[in-house]
């Protein structure tokens, strides 16, 4: 019997796939070389890092809401090449401004901001654009490529990063620029699709309904409140943690962006193993454990100088991204199984907003703590300091967890008694029956 060929998802999914491949590892090239630009080039202070990040975010409380109303009414596939474009732009413009000797932190915020913006309207897009060009029964595996790829940018991503940088310096970011003309013209190539549809309910109540529904059932608040606590402290260490590599530790770029990329494996190897753990476990359980020891195993950067920095930043990493991967995969199960189909859409836009909002903020303190602290402290304690207090800070976020498997399990038994009560009538007469 010959293999079973893979199904082929059309000239227009891998088209798509094609452009969404190379823009996702452009992207992990931005997000690395932007503060390593910042602290080696601009000679930035740990304020102005935390800056710049937070602009990285602002993009979803300010945006995130509105770009799930407004894409349903735009033309799905000119929104994305639009997306795709202006952030080609402003990538581009930092480049250009370093050589022009007026790039500065102002200009950075400005183009880390429009990136972040186009970025939220595109994700929302994207999430479109993929049921229009495959058909319904070949969903998943299409999914299935997407976020492989998107995996394999993780892992392959900041090293990548490190490299073009050591080799072309700012000019590296002209290769993320030119991964958005790639996806553009991808998108370009395709058949129109994504035309502009009318929403049932006003702006306002499409807003205000996501918000609501989280906070009126007890899981999805638990869920809320522990996603809330943990990016008011885990931003300030991600923030933070290049400012200790390269200004505390003197670990070369080379050398972080390998660590880095160690970290992704720990993200791969967690979304491995998180499914076999959730039906151990539990998910709710899962989830509590999993936001504890992810903030716990930050503290491990704190070994570092007494051993090796580039290994203790690797092994640390490692272990953050393989938690991470674990609240994830039990995060949306658990939001997805409290909403009907109808709510799915509203609550998870609410549901981002809510606990990323909290993001900018977060970054922005990071930074900050390290410049005050830098002058009593130096440098080195400085960071170590505010990163264990962001990481503690996080793990708070456990104790609102403990209560969700609980409720779930409560929930699962009215389930079941309502499912028995409604079979009642046949169940009786057999016990009777087994008793004589």
């Amino acid at each position: 019997m010959k293999p079973r060929r893979p199904v082929s998802l059309g000239s227009e999914f891998n088209r798509f796939w094609i452009g969404q491949s190379v823009s996702t590892v452009g992207d992990r090239i931005t997000i690395f070389v932007v503060p390593t630009v910042m602290i080696f080039a601009l000679d930035a202070s740990a304020f102005q890092v935390g800056i710049v990040a937070m602009a990285q975010y602002l993009g979803i409380p300010l945006l995130g809401p509105l770009a799930g109303v407004l894409v349903d009414r735009w033309d799905n596939r000119r929104t994305l090449l639009a997306c795709d474009l202006a952030r080609l732009v402003a990538v581009a413009v930092i480049p250009v401004a370093y050589w022009q000797g007026w790039l500065s932190t102002p200009l950075l915020f400005a183009c880390v901001a429009v990136i972040s913006g186009a970025t939220i309207f595109f994700t929302v897009g994207y999430l479109v654009a993929v049921p229009a060009v495959v058909p319904k029964d070949h969903l998943v595996r299409a999914y299935s490529r997407l976020e492989g790829t998107r995996s394999v940018s993780e892992v392959s991503g900041p090293s990548l990063a490190a490299g073009l940088y050591g080799a072309l310096g700012v000019a590296a970011l002209l290769v993320d620029a030119a991964s958005y003309l790639v996806s553009a013209l991808c998108i370009r190539s395709m058949r129109p699709w994504g035309e502009r549809t009318v929403a049932e309910g006003s702006v306002w109540e499409r807003l205000t309904a996501g918000f609501r529904l989280n906070w009126s059932d007890p899981v999805l608040r638990r869920v809320v409140v522990a996603a809330v606590t943990l990016n008011c402290g885990g931003p300030v260490f991600v923030t933070v943690l290049p400012i200790l590599a390269y200004q505390g530790l003197g670990v070369s770029v080379g050398v972080f962006g390998a660590a880095m990329s160690v970290a992704a494996v720990g993200a791969l190897a967690g979304a491995a193993v998180a499914p076999k753990l959730g039906e151990r476990l539990g998910t709710g359980r899962m989830l509590a454990w999993a936001l504890l020891l992810h903030c716990l195993v930050g503290l491990g950067v704190l070994a570092a100088p007494a051993l090796p920095a580039g290994a203790v930043i690797a092994v640390t990493m490692g272990c953050y991204g393989f938690f991470m991967s674990c609240i994830n995969v039990s995060s949306a199960p658990i939001r997805q199984s409290r909403m009907t189909a109808t709510h799915q859409g509203v609550m998870h836009a609410a549901f981002r907003t809510a606990t990323w909002g909290v993001i900018p903020l977060a970054a922005l303190a990071g930074g900050a703590a390290v410049s005050l602290l830098t002058g009593p402290l130096g440098v080195l304690d400085a960071a170590r300091v505010t990163m264990a207090g962001g990481t503690l800070l996080a793990a708070c976020s456990f104790l609102p967890a403990l209560r969700v498997q609980p409720l779930l399990d409560a929930a699962e038994r009215q389930k079941a008694a309502e499912a028995l009560q409604a079979d009642g009538g046949g169940a009786e007469p057999a016990r009777a029956e087994g008793a004589s």
